[in-house]
C-alpha cells in the first residue's frame, strides 16, 4: 500500500528528528540554567519517574554503567539524589530524588519555553491525540 504524502515513515522520521532535536535543545538549555549537564538532567527527568538502580538506570539512558557513576556522584554531591541500598539485594544500590532533585526536575520543566509554548499553542483535542499517538508509539517500551 503506498504511503499518504503528507504522512509517510519518512517524513514521521523527519518530524520525529526535528522535533526531538527542539526538544533536546530546550532542555539542555533549561538544565544549564540549572547548573546540571543534559545528562544529569535526564537522570533526574528518569528518577522522577520512581527509584531506579543503577545498572537500570544506565540502561535507561544508554550509557556506560561507569559513567552512570560519575553522573549520580555529582548529583549526591549536590544534595539532588540519594542512594539506598536496594530491599532485596543489600549489594545493588537504587537511587532516589530527593526534595530538592523533584524541585530541580520541576525547574527544569518550567525552563523549557519553547517546548512549552509550542505545547501550548495546541487546542485540547489536538493535545489529547498526540498524548494518545506518543503513548501508542513509545510508552509501551518504557
Amino acid at each position: 500500500m503506498p504511503e499518504t504524502p503528507g504522512a509517510g515513515t519518512d517524513r514521521l522520521m523527519e518530524l520525529l528528528s526535528v522535533s526531538l532535536g527542539a526538544y533536546y535543545g530546550d532542555f539542555t538549555a533549561a538544565a544549564a540554567a540549572e547548573g546540571l549537564t543534559a545528562s544529569q538532567g535526564k537522570t533526574l527527568s528518569v528518577l522522577r519517574r520512581g527509584p531506579s538502580a543503577m545498572r537500570a538506570l544506565a540502561t535507561t539512558l544508554a550509557c556506560d554503567a561507569s559513567n552512570m557513576t560519575g553522573v549520580v556522584d555529582r548529583l549526591e554531591k549536590r544534595g539532588l539524589v540519594r542512594r539506598e541500598p536496594a530491599p532485596t539485594d543489600r549489594r545493588v544500590k537504587n537511587v532516589l530524588l530527593t526534595a530538592d532533585g523533584e524541585r530541580t526536575v520541576d525547574a527544569i520543566r518550567a525552563g523549557m519555553h519553547a517546548t512549552l509554548a509550542g505545547i501550548g499553542a495546541l487546542p485540547e483535542d489536538d493535545r489529547a491525540a498526540l498524548a494518545d499517538l506518543l503513548e501508542r508509539v513509545f510508552a509501551a517500551r518504557t
